[in-house]
C-alpha cells in the first residue's frame, strides 16, 4: 500500500514505482511504503535541466569563417600613432587583425577605446615580434625613428612597411638601415583620414615590392597585409617608388601648393558658390588639415618637386603677361581711335617693336604722314 500525507493513496505491484508519475509539484514531503516493507521519502524541487544529451547543431561555415580569418590575420606593430596611424589602425582591427601601437605622445587611451595595445618603450613592442612593423611617422623623422629601433629584438625575417607621401627617400633609407634578412614595402595609400572618411573603395594605393623574400610564407604575409587595402576597395596600382615620385611632384605637390596658396588667398564661401569654386573650397579644406612639415617633406624629399614649382611661376607670370598684354592694346586701341575721331593729331605713332633679345629699336618711333607713307630718314653726311 502507498499512502500520502494529502490523502492520496496508489497501489503498486512489485518493485519500484514509475516516477513520473509522481511529478506534480507537492508543498508537502510525500511518503511510500511498498510490500515487502520500503520507505522513500520525496521532497519537491524545481525543476531544473543538468544535461542535455542530444547532439547540438554543428555550424561549418561559421567554423571555416573563424578559421579563415585566424589563418590570415596579422601582427602589426605601428610606429608612429598619430592621426594617420590612427586612421589606418582602425581598419585593421575591424579586419580582424592584431595591433600594436608606439608613439612618443602618450596614446594610451585612444589605443585602449580602438582595442590595440599601447606600448611607451619600442623595446617592448618589439618584444611582441609583429610580423608588420608599420612606419606612420613624419617624413622629417623616419631616418632618426628607424634608426632609435632595436632590431636584434625582432624576427629576422620581419616586414618592413612604409606609407610616406615620397618613396625613393624611404626606399634608400630601408636599403641603407634595416638588416639585410628583413622584408621591404614601400608603399603610399594616396588619401588620409579627410579624403578617406567615407571609405576608401576607388582611391589610389600605390606599392613596390623593394625586397620580399622568395619562400613562401614571407610571400603570402606581403600579400596579406596588401590584401587589407584590397578588400576595402583600394584601386591597386604598382609602380617602382621613382616613377611614383615623378608622378606625385605632378599631382600631390601641386594639389598641396595650390591648397595652400589658396588658403593664404583666404578663398570662402558664398550664397552664389559655383561647383568649381566648391572643387576650390574642398581642395583647401582637404589640405589645411595637413601639418606643414608634410608640405616641406614633399618639396625637400622628392627631387621633381622644384622643377614642377618652377613651372608653376612659370605658368602663373605667363598667365599675368598675357591678361595684362591684352588689357594694354585694348586700352592704346580705344585711346588711339578717340583721339583720331577729334581731329586734334592726324599722324599716329607707330608702336615699338621689341627685338627679339628684348631690346628697343635705335629710333624712338616713327610718324606716319597723312598718305600713309613712312618718310625717309634723314641722310648722314659720311666722314671722309
Amino acid at each position: 500500500m502507498l499512502s500520502f500525507s494529502l490523502s492520496k493513496s496508489f497501489t503498486l505491484g512489485k518493485g519500484l514505482p514509475d516516477l513520473h508519475s509522481l511529478s506534480n509539484s507537492f508543498s508537502e514531503s510525500i511518503s511510500i511504503r511498498l510490500n515487502p516493507p520500503m520507505t522513500f521519502n520525496f521532497r519537491s524541487r524545481p525543476f531544473e535541466i543538468r544535461a542535455i544529451d542530444a547532439a547540438q547543431p554543428y555550424d561549418l561555415e561559421a567554423h571555416l569563417r573563424t578559421q579563415f580569418k585566424k589563418s590570415n590575420a596579422l601582427k602589426i606593430g605601428i610606429i608612429g600613432f598619430g592621426n594617420f596611424g590612427q586612421f589606418l589602425a582602425k581598419t585593421f582591427v575591424k579586419q580582424g587583425h592584431t595591433v600594436l601601437a608606439h608613439s612618443r605622445t602618450n596614446y594610451v587611451d585612444v589605443a585602449r577605446k580602438l582595442g590595440i595595445s599601447f606600448f611607451h618603450d619600442p623595446h617592448d613592442l618589439c618584444e611582441e615580434h609583429p610580423e608588420v612593423v608599420l612606419l606612420c611617422s613624419s617624413i622629417l623623422s623616419t631616418k632618426s625613428v628607424l634608426k632609435s629601433l632595436p632590431f636584434q629584438r625582432l624576427r629576422r625575417n620581419t616586414l618592413f612597411v612604409d606609407v610616406l607621401s615620397v618613396k625613393e627617400f624611404p626606399r634608400n633609407l630601408f636599403l641603407d638601415i634595416l638588416p639585410a634578412e628583413f622584408d621591404i614595402l614601400c608603399t603610399h595609400p594616396m588619401f588620409g583620414p579627410e579624403s578617406g572618411k567615407h571609405g576608401w573603395a576607388g582611391l589610389p594605393f600605390v606599392y613596390d615590392k623593394v625586397r620580399i623574400g622568395n619562400d613562401e610564407f614571407r610571400i603570402a604575409r606581403c600579400g596579406k597585409f596588401l590584401d587589407i587595402f584590397a578588400r576595402e576597395g583600394c584601386r591597386m596600382v604598382e609602380m617602382t617608388c621613382a616613377e611614383h615620385d615623378r608622378y606625385a611632384a605632378e599631382s600631390q605637390f601641386i594639389t598641396h601648393t595650390m591648397g595652400r596658396v589658396l588658403e593664404r588667398f583666404g578663398l570662402e564661401s558664398t550664397e552664389i558658390n559655383t561647383k568649381g569654386y566648391e572643387t576650390l573650397l574642398n581642395l583647401v579644406e582637404n589640405t589645411a588639415g595637413d601639418s606643414f612639415d608634410l608640405y616641406y617633406g614633399l618639396f625637400v624629399y622628392n627631387k621633381n618637386a622644384m622643377e614642377q614649382l618652377e613651372r608653376l611661376d612659370m605658368a602663373f607670370e605667363s598667365i599675368k603677361k598675357e591678361i595684362f598684354g591684352y588689357m594694354h592694346r585694348l586700352y592704346r586701341r580705344q585711346l588711339f581711335e578717340e583721339e583720331g575721331g577729334s581731329g586734334a593729331s592726324k599722324e599716329k605713332k607707330v608702336e615699338q617693336k621689341l627685338l627679339h633679345d628684348g631690346s628697343a629699336p635705335d629710333h624712338p618711333s616713327e610718324t606716319v604722314s597723312p598718305n600713309g607713307a613712312v618718310p625717309e630718314p634723314p641722310s648722314v653726311k659720311q666722314k671722309p
